[in-house]
């Protein structure tokens, strides 16, 4: 049956409810019931029993979903006592002696946010405290600080495909492959996708290459300035309760989730050989299982809390996995509903018949995702809610599917980037312990800089097909921060 035009309501419901609530998952129940409404002919109470019945339980009940959310869980538990057990402060307390420039002082934070690319929201909460009494006592912003939390959360924990974020994103693909009966890996999909990432690398090479030009720019340049002229003091900011961390306890787990990874996947060929999805779900939540073990007897070693407050803090992180468990469910129901609705198949015929370019596809995806992200302040709804029509949408058009997937993934994070409402950019600036909306001025002008390049380097990603767009998109950042360096340095020179 072609439904038409009723296809697009499903998604447009779910855009529009996150734009006025702000809630995700309220936003995907909302425009799931809207579709199983149009199966059931307007009947909400044969929709109510379809959406459970056909949707939430069949999505429960598929064994590769069961795995994703099996395998989240556990990370939530790992992620929870690294946030806790106060290591990531040792580990950063113990470089202090050694960072005593501003380019150092920027370049430790870089490094300590990629370190923690295991948590998008672990990063500014663990390395936000850690360096911002240093950046204080260097006279450095802390404007800035959050702009580096924000470009080393998020941007870093997208590129990796054995955590949260990454099983998330796999989870949503592997749908949309089934969906369309595509024989494809969700997980090489993720891994081809990276060199599209293009939003991402740009966020994260942009603050060393600041960091060495000192080329601040618009209202991080004044803020730069007016903390140049204040005065702080240097305190200790470790948590209380973890004085006696030690910088191995973040380190050693973490060699320990990499170490069980390939022992366990390494006689089937990892990573040079395609690995069963099930043999990688399971072989990643037995290593942060282990690696959470192994933390939970160093706590107890170091004496830094007693097990009982420990094995708490780990069940706690498990249960705060839950909205993640429903998102992924709601998400997993919505895109097989606007593929029974074929929405995607409504959009793209609409777009052939106004003989709509597919080399333009890759940037209309990037534009509607960072509208949706930014309206939202979600870019893991903006994924759920994109994935079912731009993965239909590179199958019908030929485009490949890695260079879709990297759209949206850009997408959602350039939204995510600059929206106000966004929870790693409200994290960010309290990490940093600055006025949120300091932060989003000072970080806007950087990320909309990005944001257009990124968009330029889709459309040449849509018309060539090659990987070399990211390098292109890394030149042209180079450009500019060369010229406009060079703007502000002749409009010091008139001052």
């Amino acid at each position: 049956m072609d439904y038409g035009f009723l296809s697009l309501l499903p998604p447009l419901v779910a855009v529009v409810m996150a734009i006025k609530s702000k809630n995700v998952i309220l936003s995907l129940f909302c425009g799931g019931f809207v579709g199983t409404l149009i199966f059931a002919s307007g009947n909400p109470f044969l929709a109510t029993k379809s959406i459970i019945g056909d949707y939430f339980f069949v999505q429960l009940t598929d064994s590769y979903n069961a795995g994703v959310i099996v395998l989240v869980i556990f990370i939530g538990g790992f992620i929870k006592l690294m946030e806790k057990s106060g290591g990531a402060q040792a580990f950063s307390k113990s470089v202090y002696k050694y960072v005593n420039t501003k380019l150092k002082a920027q370049l430790c934070a870089w490094v300590g946010g990629i370190l923690i690319f295991f948590s998008d929201l672990g990063t500014p909460l663990l390395v936000g405290p850690v360096f911002r009494p240093l950046f204080d006592k260097l006279k450095i912003s802390r404007e800035k600080l959050a702009w580096i939390l924000d470009s080393t959360s998020s941007p870093v924990a997208i590129l990796i495909p054995f955590i949260g974020w990454g099983v998330y994103i796999m989870g949503l693909i592997q749908a949309e492959f089934d969906n369309l009966n595509v024989a494809q890996s969700d997980y090489a999909t993720f891994v081809e996708a990276i060199p599209f990432q293009i939003y991402a690398i740009l966020a994260i090479i942009m603050i060393p290459l600041v960091a060495f030009t000192k080329k601040d720019f618009s209202q991080m340049k004044k803020a730069e300035t007016e903390a140049a002229s204040g005065e702080y003091s240097f305190e200790e900011d470790l948590k209380a309760g973890t004085s006696n961390a030690r910088p191995s306890m973040v380190i050693i787990p973490i060699i320990v989730v990499f170490a069980t990874l390939f022992i366990t996947l390494a006689p089937l060929g990892f990573p040079f050989k395609k690995v069963d999805g099930n043999a990688f779900r399971v072989a990643l939540t037995m290593g942060y299982f282990f690696g959470a073990v192994l933390l939970m007897a160093m706590i107890g070693i170091y004496k830094v809390k007693d097990f009982k407050e420990t094995f708490k803090i780990y069940v706690d992180g498990m249960k705060g996995m839950t909205d993640v468990a429903v998102t992924l469910v709601l998400a997993w129901s919505l895109g097989s509903m606007i593929s029974a609705l074929g929405t995607a198949d409504f959009i793209v015929n609409g777009l052939k018949s106004v003989n709509f370019s597919a080399g333009l596809v890759p940037g209309a995806i990037f534009i509607f995702g960072a509208f949706v992200s930014f309206s939202t302040g979600s870019s893991w709804g903006t994924f759920a809610i994109m994935m079912p029509l731009a993965i239909p949408m590179a199958h019908a058009f030929g485009i490949p599917y890695a260079i879709a997937v990297g759209a949206v993934l850009s997408g959602g994070l350039f939204g995510d980037h600059c929206s106000p409402i966004s929870d790693t950019t409200i994290l960010s600036s309290t990490g940093a312990q600055c006025d949120l909306v300091d932060h989003v001025k000072t970080q806007l002008p950087y990320a909309c800089v990005n944001g257009v390049i990124a968009f330029g380097a889709f459309i040449f990603a849509g018309f060539t097909r090659s990987p070399l767009a990211v390098a292109l998109a890394v030149a042209v950042l180079l450009g500019v921060m060369f010229v406009w360096g060079r703007k502000e340095e002749g409009a010091a020179e008139r001052d």
